[in-house]
């Protein structure tokens, strides 16, 4: 007999279920925090260009403080999970989303008014931590919407929003800084997040199951008396008790789950690999190709059209390949593995742009050459990026923030600081060589999602 103390849904067309949401309302919320992360993507790198400027009106020459003041805000979003992750479990995406995007916003200002580089560092920090909330609640609200064999299309939109705004930013950097000055390029992006913010508070609606099963608990132990009314998600602990739980399990995460381990250093390197393209193709196409500092924003347009070109390969064939590999198998049930054959393409993919890149740089071959390699680095990178966060939506679903949270934090520490490293390394090395130790680890990490394929179903 079913628990009459269990608190569920009325029925499996539950219109107050977020799955069954109507379609308009789904689209509507991937559409919002895609736009607030394109946002985050955007101002991870539209600074770049506008660092020279910086550096000279406060009267700087420190070369690693330059590269800090643009990778110090993905330092941030390092930060920003750890809290924002069990703070969404706890008490669902639409507040915290809300908190999110008003400190995002609030923050983007202070960097358009820093009178001074400590306090634009500082700036930028605190605008990471709260660009975090999206690419944190970002994959758990298509978890709670979107159905397992239709998650593929949802994730592309969402990830075209952080890869695509990381290429935009540069471009429209560049023109802006020297046409307006630095403090625009911080300007144009409160306006944006303004924009979103505002579209936010008016459209947004909570997703999250447990939080809305709870409001319903709660309401019917009112209405009715009965105090043992409970859903299948109570764990019996205080807010407290469940927030430090929630922060503890996206550090357990990363640190005894292989699978999130393997997949964060993973995309920890394929950041690592973007920032490091943005703070080195700026002084490429400036002294080696005689780009003026307004156009030297197009040479990120190769990324761009890499992670466009990614972006639309995964979404037309991940959902297929999901399906097809579950009617092959005896089972006829959808595994989160049989998301990863995409990565295993991309993963072949970003040694042979670094390899294309760096030696067609070396030898000061036609501009378009290193471009080009450029693009095979964007289609790699948006690839693996995006089967890593539909394989860990399928495969933690409701603690699909967590897990993404714990890639989040790793991912951003390694994308923070290794490319303060690439000066000193091309310095060493030079073009050739240090874009092909970059293509050796690279080719290192090839095997990752070949083997979690074929053993991921044990290890989880």
């Amino acid at each position: 007999p079913p628990n009459s103390s269990l608190v569920t849904w009325s029925s499996p067309t539950d219109p107050s279920n977020p799955q069954n949401f109507p379609s308009l309302l789904r689209w509507t919320l991937i559409t919002l925090v895609s736009l607030v992360t394109f946002a985050a993507g955007l101002s991870s790198s539209m600074f770049a260009p506008a660092v020279p400027a910086v550096m000279a009106e406060f009267r700087s020459t420190n070369a690693a403080l330059a590269s800090f003041i643009v990778t110090v805000y993905v330092l941030g979003l390092a930060t920003g999970p750890l809290f924002f992750a069990p703070l969404s479990e706890l008490y669902g995406r639409l507040g915290v989303q809300h908190v999110g995007n008003l400190g995002f916003l609030l923050f983007t200002v202070a960097c358009a008014e820093a009178r001074g580089l400590g306090t634009l560092v500082a700036y930028r920090l605190l605008q990471g931590i709260f660009a975090a909330v999206p690419l944190t609640n970002g994959g758990g609200i298509i978890a709670d919407m979107v159905r397992q064999e239709e998650r593929g299309f949802a994730l592309a939109m969402f990830t075209l929003g952080l890869l695509f705004g990381s290429v935009v930013g540069p471009v429209g950097g560049g023109y802006l800084a020297a046409a307006e000055g630095w403090r625009w390029v911080f300007w144009v992006q409160a306006i944006l997040i303004g924009i979103v913010f505002l579209a936010s508070l008016i459209l947004w609606r909570e997703t999250y199951a447990p939080v809305l099963l709870e409001r319903k608990a709660a309401r019917l132990r009112l209405e009715t008396g009965n105090s043992t009314l409970r859903t299948k998600y109570d764990t019996g602990l205080s807010k407290t008790g469940y927030f430090k739980r929630g922060i503890s399990r996206v550090l357990k995460m990363l640190v005894f789950s292989p699978i999130v381990l393997a997949f964060a250093v993973y995309m920890g390197l394929m950041y690592s690999y973007f920032y490091l393209l943005v703070t080195i193709l700026t002084p490429i196409y400036e002294d080696v190709y005689g780009f003026s500092s307004s156009s030297v924003g197009l040479s990120f347009l190769g990324i761009g059209v890499g992670f466009l070109l990614g972006q639309v390969a995964f979404a037309a064939t991940s959902d297929r390949i999901l399906k097809h590999l579950t009617e092959r198998s005896q089972e006829k049930e959808m595994k989160p593995e049989y998301r990863l054959p995409p990565a295993i393409v991309g993963g072949i993919c970003m040694p042979i742009a670094f390899f294309w890149f760096g030696w067609s740089a070396h030898a000061r071959a036609h501009w378009v050459l290193p471009i080009i390699g450029t693009c095979f680095l964007g289609f790699g990178n948006s690839l693996i990026i995006m089967t890593i966060q539909s394989y860990s939506i399928d495969a933690f679903t409701v603690y699909a923030a967590s897990a993404l949270g714990a890639n989040t934090v790793l991912r951003s520490v390694m994308a923070a600081t290794l490319p303060l490293a690439a000066p000193k390394m091309f310095d060493t090395l030079g073009l050739g060589w240090g874009n092909s130790l970059l293509a050796f680890l690279a080719l290192a990490m090839v095997p990752i999602p070949w083997l979690l394929y074929i053993y991921g179903e044990r290890i989880r």
